[in-house]
């Protein structure tokens, strides 16, 4: 596993989170979260868990970017045919220089996710492949009890905004999307709608380390 991180002065660090409540970017600072899947909603969690200051993020994805990527995953041009993982890592370095980032280039399956999210409270799951997406919750949710996984379901279209909800399965696992919705039997996948359901998922993850109750 490769891990980056950058050191700048103390004082340009404070400033980054200047708009922040001190107390929530020290709860924040301290969470390890992972994303598995760096596609259209993997790429937008991550980003958005960076930026909020989250301290430590695992990156796990095994595809490379494609053109047919760019409509709604945050990749670039210049970024086609480079590891998913690899490319996700160096934009966040870019932007969010208080992360510490672990890109892992693997297939996440049943068996070997416990070992991958190991160090994680949190894991937001960003498969767009149903059989990947129901591999990922069993394992953790057996293997890893204490771990909180926020998954997605239903995010393609250009369907009403207010059809996707935020669904508690129980204290460990969270739904969002519209529970409906998928890329082959839809108007396809847009920015968008994607980036609605990534967001609720970055959002209810930063609450729930800020410990509040959803």
């Amino acid at each position: 596993m490769k891990t980056i991180h950058n050191d700048l002065p103390q004082n340009i660090l404070s400033l980054l989170h200047a708009r922040q409540a001190p107390s929530l970017t020290a709860l924040l600072s301290a969470a390890c979260v992972g994303v598995a899947g760096c596609g259209g909603l993997g790429t937008v969690v991550a980003e958005e868990l960076a930026r909020a200051g989250v301290g430590t993020l695992i990156l796990v994805d095994y595809d490379v970017v494609e053109p047919s990527n760019l409509n709604r995953q945050r990749y670039t041009l210049t970024q086609i045919g480079t590891p998913k993982v690899e490319a996700l890592a160096e934009n966040l370095a870019a932007a969010c220089p208080t992360v510490t980032l672990c890109p892992i280039r693997e297939r996440v399956t049943r068996e070997n996710c416990s070992t991958i999210f190991r160090s994680c409270s949190f894991v937001a799951e960003c498969f767009d492949d149903p059989a990947s997406k129901a591999a990922l919750v069993y394992g953790l949710r057996s293997m890893l009890p204490n771990c909180t996984v926020v998954a997605a379901s239903g995010v393609a279209g250009i369907g009403d905004a207010e059809l996707i909800k935020t669904i508690k399965v129980s204290d460990r696992l969270f739904v969002i999307g519209d529970l409906q919705t998928d890329a082959d039997g839809s108007d396809g996948l847009f920015a968008s709608r994607v980036g609605i359901v990534a967001s609720l998922q970055a959002h209810l993850i930063i609450r729930l380390i800020a410990g509040a109750q959803s």
